[in-house]
């Protein structure tokens, strides 16, 4: 695990629903630079905890700390400019690659410049893409784009809700290796949901076991997945 400092910690989160309790008294840190997976079975609570942690979802209890800051105390411009969140199935816009991953500048009139979305595009191994419409797009492709579009903003926390679950083996590989080296070239803290402990062994320092909302054990990946 990466000893660096406490970037993110999530303090007694919960979210109750109909009187039912998704995610209960969930607690956790996260260090600088680290990648953090979250295991659990279908209905544990994992996506609604990623979404808890930039606010997409309101916790009815507890809260979350970014560089030792309450996330309340952020507009929410703010805190989902710094949590960049890339969802399970993206939903991108009728248009070109370019129009998708810069959606987010252009709606909040900032200038946008070509040559950022060209590298950036470049990384995720899209390299000319920027005129193609997203129609064209495999599932490989598509996710791909959802990543830059969300690295476009520079965040410092990347929050993964299982990026690969719909991919084929092929691209499942193509995007794990093109994740983790923008992970590791940026200098981002990650946090990935995923059902499947053979990806959290290939990209976690550690690991964070959730079933029916809580959290009952976290620890380095050997710790965690026996």
């Amino acid at each position: 695990m990466n000893q660096m400092s406490i970037k993110f910690e999530a303090q007694s989160l919960s979210r109750v629903i109909d009187g039912h309790r998704i995610v209960d008294s969930v607690s956790f840190r996260v260090h600088e630079r680290e990648v953090l997976a979250i295991l659990g079975p279908s209905g544990a609570g994992k996506s609604t905890l990623l979404r808890l942690l930039n606010r997409l979802d309101e916790p009815n209890e507890g809260t979350v700390y970014l560089d030792g800051r309450d996330y309340r105390e952020l507009p929410p411009r703010e805190l989902r400019h710094r949590v960049g969140y890339v969802p399970q199935t993206p939903a991108l816009r009728d248009g070109t690659v370019f129009d998708n991953v810069t959606i987010g500048p252009r709606l909040r009139e900032e200038p946008v410049s070509e040559d950022r979305v060209e590298e950036l595009l470049a990384r995720m191994d899209l390299a000319e893409y920027g005129r193609r419409d997203v129609a064209e797009l495999s599932g490989g492709e598509t996710q791909r784009v959802a990543i830059a579009r969300t690295l476009i903003t520079d965040p410092e926390i990347l929050l993964l809700d299982e990026p690969t679950s719909s991919l084929d083996t092929t691209s499942e590989s193509r995007v794990e290796t093109l994740l983790t080296k923008s992970i590791h070239e940026s200098g981002l803290t990650a946090i990935l949901v995923t059902h499947d402990t053979t990806q959290a062994r290939r990209l976690a320092d550690r690991v964070a076991q959730l079933e029916a909302g809580q959290l009952i054990s976290i620890g380095s990946v050997s710790e965690v997945i026996s």
